[in-house]
């Protein structure tokens, strides 16, 4: 009986088991290999300039307003606070809005920290963090009778800004639910003001007027709902990979830990 057919067998059993063998090492060292941590490049690669240059628009409080000696708000807590996080000086340079942009594609900024939302249409330029803030509208009722989403509002009063955004999506579910009453009024405070005197159930107005308000009323408790979303997130050079990673990572850091948190209630 010729034996070579099983000798061939056999052979072809042993190759085929050391490739697999070989296959498998390959697979498992490339998981351990990116499961290694490994530290991303130095800051001052990061920042070429040896500090981070955050562009800002200082006209727009409690965000950013610029004084004779320095610069205060929110976003300028938050650069700092990225600015510390990661290990950096930082610079803040102050401009008009309408140059922002420009401002990082010309090289002046590391990145943008001034109430920029996420403009598609500016996506083969910049690249944008997660958001730090939504500006978006809010209703506001009290605790003792919440209304949590617009659907709730049939047969009850809702106070607005006229002709504002809420005035919008107001007259936009007065065609998509059984009607409720409406009282438009000349500032978004006045509307909070209407449901805070039993003058109306809702009001509907934008996070940042509904959050200073509340700064004034502390013990008027208050149930709070987004109704649209509007985020800010910082914007930095689309080819900046690196340090549009690191920037992320500090803002998610600051969210973990509650400075993100604290920094919103020192200034809304």
């Amino acid at each position: 009986m010729d034996a070579r057919p099983w000798r061939l067998a056999i052979l072809s059993l042993i190759c085929a088991l050391t490739v697999w063998i070989w296959a498998l090492g390959g697979v498992l060292f490339w998981i351990r290999w990116n499961a290694i941590e490994r530290p991303g490049p130095p800051v001052r690669e990061l920042f070429p300039y040896g500090e981070m240059r955050i562009g800002v628009d200082a006209s727009n409080p409690p965000f950013a307003v610029a004084t004779a000696d320095d610069l205060f708000g929110f976003e300028i807590d938050l650069g700092r606070a990225l600015a510390e996080e990661i290990g950096i000086s930082v610079r803040f340079i102050n401009m008009g809005y309408d140059g922002l942009y420009d401002s990082i594609r010309a090289d002046q900024v590391d990145m943008v920290i001034s109430t920029l939302t996420m403009d598609p249409l500016r996506t083969n330029d910049v690249r944008y963090t997660q958001p730090y803030f939504d500006a978006g509208l809010v209703l506001v009722s009290p605790s003792s009778k919440p209304i949590v989403t617009m659907s709730n509002l049939s047969n009850q009063v809702l106070a607005y800004e006229y002709g504002s955004d809420a005035d919008s999506a107001a007259r936009l579910w007065l065609r998509r639910i059984q009607p409720f009453e409406t009282r438009p009024y000349e500032l978004p405070q006045y509307a909070l003001d209407a449901v805070r005197l039993g003058d109306a159930d809702a009001a509907l107005v934008d996070a940042t007027t509904a959050r200073l308000y509340l700064r004034d009323y502390r013990d008027w408790s208050v149930q709070m709902n987004y109704v649209t979303s509007i985020p800010y997130a910082i914007a930095l050079r689309i080819n900046r990979w690196n340090t549009w990673e690191r920037v992320s990572l500090a803002l998610q850091s600051l969210s973990d830990n509650g400075k993100l948190s604290e920094i919103l209630k020192r200034w809304l």
